[in-house]
């Protein structure tokens, strides 16, 4: 018992090993809100920016998704290349996704978290649930990239207007050249050429 327990006239609780389970709590910030943080930017810029950033980080996450479905997917004579393209690929997505929700939260936002969310955010388009052939499951890895990029390249311009240039730094060094770099590699799998003879 410590001193305060018995100037309080109370019994300390006994310690135990036990979780506290099926805890639940309030929600303390809302998605679509940002909170001051001393970042140099103004509410407004830092607003915008986290919308946009929370779009393409959705649309990211779905392109992430794709790539592994289509790394497990693969099939046909360049089926090792690309099950490794897609795996290598997918981990890129990964690091750009913690990069960008990082960004969300540096600016007092809420970055989209629930898959589900996601879901309903997205811009890219859902593919069958079944197994598409080679050559439309990388028309479709390189239409999300387009995607992307075409709404990184309108975010960069707008985020450096408003004077976010940590934001557009971001969408410009990372976001758009492994989307660009990646788009090349993937297109380059649908060139018709033979591989023995010319």
């Amino acid at each position: 018992m410590t001193t305060a327990d018995r100037k309080a006239g109370t019994t300390p609780k006994p310690r135990s090993s036990q979780p506290w389970l099926h805890q639940k709590g309030k929600e303390i910030q809302e998605f679509g809100t940002v909170r001051q943080l001393p970042v140099g930017l103004s509410y407004d810029a830092r607003m915008y920016s986290c919308q946009r950033l929370n779009q393409v980080l959705c649309d990211t996450r779905i392109l992430h998704d794709l790539y592994k479905k289509h790394h497990w997917l693969m099939r046909g004579q360049t089926f090792y290349q690309l099950h490794l393209l897609m795996d290598k690929h997918a981990d890129e997505q990964t690091e750009l996704i913690d990069t960008i929700a990082e960004r969300v939260q540096t600016l007092g936002g809420v970055a989209v978290g629930d898959p589900r969310h996601v879901a309903e955010i997205t811009n890219v388009p859902r593919p069958p649930n079944g197994v598409e052939e080679v050559p439309a499951m990388l028309s479709r890895l390189l239409e999300a990239h387009e995607t992307i990029l075409e709404d990184c390249h309108d975010a960069a311009a707008r985020t450096q207007e408003m004077g976010d240039d940590g934001t557009n730094d971001l969408l410009v060094s990372e976001v758009i050249r492994v989307n660009e770099l990646q788009a090349w590699f993937v297109a380059e799998h649908l060139v018709d050429t033979p591989l023995v003879h010319a």
